[in-house]
């Protein structure tokens, strides 16, 4: 793709039944590295996020608290828009389902498009129906007659309800995802998904009766007593952020098939993305997603983190302990892309120590300080930089290209992390401190020079590297370097090795990850 390409990225839209828990946070750090990431590269980029308030079990969990739903969805939905701040993230959009006017129109239109294609219709129905899950299950798709998801016993319901076509769409469907017309990363979930259209897609109901609904959602364009699905209202958040209901220039230009448009989405509802929603969108005559970005859970000893699971940590909380960059790092490196990890707030610190504090924060302390003592605080003239440096520059910028290419953004991360390690080493392996006791003889002089230049070289790669995964860190390490954060580079000459211009006076300061003991005090839950 060229640079001029729009890359629109997004994480799928949380239901505000209770406050954010430390797993929706992962999905947000993803999304915000790959497109930062991207913006690096010179792709225009548009970040959406949001809210999802029209479901049944926010009104369900407002009633238990005797509040009224939009009570309780605005105040969940203030909480989760701070995670912008909270996260350190660049996002573009917040979508409230329940109040944003743009997004009732958006869902209204696209109704009425899938309606005048033919492709929805109203029956009877009776099937069982998963509250927390917000969606009716086949008696075969039950665990030993318990929702798959949530292990609770799903509702049987009977009601009057309008269906969606989607089994016209099932070869449509099979071959725009064979052909990566709609990529799903990783592929053992395009897998699953082939796997789930060879099983025989049936249509799915897409209303709920406004009774059952106690009158909350978007309702039914030209039927008062019927409420849409909350996940055909929900779905239509990708491009009512881009303001489809007026058709404008914004919303050609983002959601356009010559751009790249890619979901970031938990594994859980995996079908609603890579089945339901490129249906609706072919019925409407609009483009699809090109890409799905599939990421696994958080756990807790083994156990999903959920805010019904009674094990839910609040991202804030350990955020202001641990530090957000500590945070992000642990999520975006050692959780592995697709695959479920275990979480905990000790993980977290032993990464800040262990890796953050230890190896990239020492490197920079000891490297300014180094020439602040023996070249005045200016980085010195290199005579012979080492030969491998520049190649290493190069092997670990494509790495890092591809890695974000296919969204694998501890891959990325662990490539960036050799430049640390190398320049760790290099410097054990050339011992400055000695070479400084001999500074009388004009080759020792020209060695030690040429060491710390190409020690300050590598963190200023590193900073380059660091800046979508942590962008505060990338930021201090830039400054301490001599350099302007805020300076914009282009992406083939910021990666090139030689960058750092002699002469330039690097910042003594307090070290970038201090080495504070861990609070005793567990994690808040929620």
């Amino acid at each position: 793709m060229h640079s001029d390409t729009p890359f629109l990225i997004s994480t799928a839209i949380p239901y505000v039944n209770a406050r954010p828990h430390v797993g929706f946070a992962l999905e947000l750090v993803v999304a915000d590295a790959i497109a930062r990431h991207r913006r690096q590269r010179g792709r225009e980029v548009f970040f959406s996020t949001g809210s999802d308030e029209n479901s049944l079990k926010n009104v369900r969990a407002a009633a238990e608290l005797g509040v009224s739903t939009q009570t309780l969805v605005d105040e969940n939905a203030a909480v989760f828009a701070r995670l912008r701040e909270v996260l350190d993230l660049s996002t573009d959009a917040f979508v409230r389902t329940s109040v944003d006017p743009g997004h009732r129109r958006a869902a209204e239109k696209l109704w009425r498009a899938c309606f005048a294609r033919g492709d929805i219709y109203r029956r009877d129905y009776r099937g069982l129906y998963c509250v927390g899950c917000e969606q009716f299950y086949a008696e075969t798709e039950l665990l030993e007659g318990r929702c798959p998801e949530h292990g609770t016993d799903p509702e049987l319901v009977e009601e009057s309800n309008y269906f969606f076509r989607l089994e016209r769409y099932a070869e449509r469907l099979r071959e725009g995802i064979e052909s990566g017309e709609l990529r799903i990363t990783p592929e053992h979930f395009r897998n699953e998904v082939l796997a789930f259209v060879d099983r025989g897609l049936v249509d799915f109901s897409i209303s709920r009766s406004s009774e059952r609904a106690k009158g909350w959602g978007i309702p039914v364009p030209d039927d008062s007593e019927q409420v849409m699905y909350v996940w055909f209202d929900a779905l239509g958040n990708y491009i009512s952020a881009l303001g489809y209901a007026d058709d404008g220039e914004h919303f050609r230009r983002w959601w356009s098939p010559a751009g790249e448009r890619v979901h970031v989405l938990g594994k859980g509802i995996t079908r609603f993305h890579a089945l339901y929603w490129p249906a609706i969108l072919a019925s409407a005559g609009l483009a699809w997603p090109s890409a799905l970005v599939v990421h696994g859970y958080l756990t807790v000893d083994g156990n999903k983190i959920g805010k019904s699971m009674g094990n839910a940590i609040d991202p804030a909380a350990i955020a202001e302990r641990c530090g957000v960059d500590a945070l992000r790092y642990f999520l975006l490196r050692h959780v592995r892309h697709g695959r479920d990890g275990d979480f905990g707030e000790a993980r977290v610190w032993q990464c800040r120590e262990a890796e953050l504090a230890n190896q990239l924060g020492n490197l920079l302390n000891r490297t300014v300080h180094m020439i602040t003592r023996w070249f005045d605080g200016r980085v010195p003239t290199p005579q012979r930089s080492d030969p491998g440096h520049a190649e290493l520059a190069a092997q670990v910028q494509g790495e890092i290209e591809r890695a974000f290419d296919e969204a694998r953004t501890d891959d990325a991360l662990n490539a960036l992390w050799s430049l640390v390690e190398r320049a760790n080493r290099f410097i054990v392996e050339r011992a400055p401190w000695k070479l400084a006791k001999s500074r009388s003889d004009p080759e020792t002089e020209a060695k030690l020079a040429s060491t710390l230049y190409d020690a300050a070289e590598l963190l200023r790669l590193v900073a380059v590297h660091l800046r979508p995964f942590l962008p505060g860190s990338s930021a201090e390490l830039v400054r301490r370097l001599g350099l302007d954060p805020d300076a914009e580079a282009d992406w083939e000459t910021s990666c090139r090795w030689g960058g750092l211009v002699p002469g330039t006076r690097v910042r003594l300061g307090a070290p970038l990850f201090d080495k504070k003991a861990s609070p005793l005090a567990p994690p808040a839950r929620l």
